[in-house]
């Protein structure tokens, strides 16, 4: 009677679907595996903000007056904040847009993988991705331009929680956007143009100093700025602060729009994230 009773029970175990949080792995290992087989899409993401860095840092070699930095060095932690940026909503909006007008996401739909899962498989690539740009513009900084890695665990500490609020910011961001291109076609200019402006207008390629204030005020709005300030707060000297608009990193203030961005990002993906095209109803 007991191993009658036993088997039905082992065998509705065994039959039971991995959970979100299983097939979200697996998903971030096929998605990983996908984007290092595309080679021209693996050395533009990496070689971009790399290649920009080198241009910036050539041109730009003087000292910064009063602040105890050089211009080249001011443009690692930017090109930094711009990369993590790059990998998670340049990529993710681009890519899903892609990938909804080329049906994947309806067949995708149609299959018993819970819906988080494909979710939990962009996040994973984009964190595999983003730790792995930082880390290359890490040593190009520190190897070509002087920049000095912290010292201290509290230092550390504030550059993961900044990399994670930010990182996660950018690619709730870019899943948000991907549901505006209205075709595969017009997925790059949609994103990579407000990506582009946003860039111009959070200090990623002009000094803060040089910047109109209503510009760093737009540019206050989006997470890039914060994500570039807090960077610099953790790898410029403390007498850097004063290129800063408020004088000071405002670490409190980053946390709190960073945070508020990813529980921003997360309701519009929310509102606006569709599994089909327009034209697909």
């Amino acid at each position: 009677m007991t191993t009658t009773e036993t088997r039905p029970r082992t065998q509705a175990r065994s039959d039971r679907l991995p959970g979100a949080w299983a097939v979200g792995l697996h998903r971030g290992a096929l998605e990983i595996r996908q984007f290092f087989r595309q080679r021209d899409q693996v050395v533009f993401t990496f070689a971009f903000p790399v290649v920009f860095l080198f241009l910036f840092a050539s041109i730009f070699q003087d000292d910064v007056r009063g602040s105890g930095v050089t211009a080249s060095q001011l443009y690692v932690p930017a090109m930094m904040a711009s990369g993590i940026m790059s990998t998670s909503f340049q990529s993710l909006g681009i890519s899903i847009a892609v990938e909804r007008d080329e049906k994947v996401l309806r067949r995708l739909r149609g299959t018993p993988m819970p819906p988080a899962a494909y979710f939990l498989g962009k996040i994973w690539l984009v964190l595999f991705t983003g730790i792995l740009e930082t880390a290359i513009l890490l040593l190009v900084g520190t190897t070509l331009y002087g920049v000095d890695l912290p010292s201290d665990a509290g230092r550390w500490f504030d550059f993961t929680w900044i990399f994670v609020l930010g990182l996660t910011g950018c690619a709730l961001l870019g899943i948000a956007i991907s549901s505006v291109p209205r075709s595969a076609r017009s997925a790059s200019s949609v994103v990579v143009l407000p990506f582009l402006v946003v860039q111009f207008v959070s200090g990623v390629y002009i000094s803060i100093g040089t910047i109109p204030d209503w510009m760093l005020n737009i540019g206050a709005l989006f997470p890039l700025k914060w994500l570039c300030q807090g960077l610099r707060g953790v790898f410029l000297p403390d007498s850097a602060r004063v290129l800063e608009q408020a004088g000071s990193w405002e670490f409190g203030r980053i946390a709190l729009v960073l945070a508020a961005w990813c529980v921003g990002g997360l309701a519009l993906c929310l509102l606006t994230f569709r599994w089909k095209n327009r034209r697909d109803g």
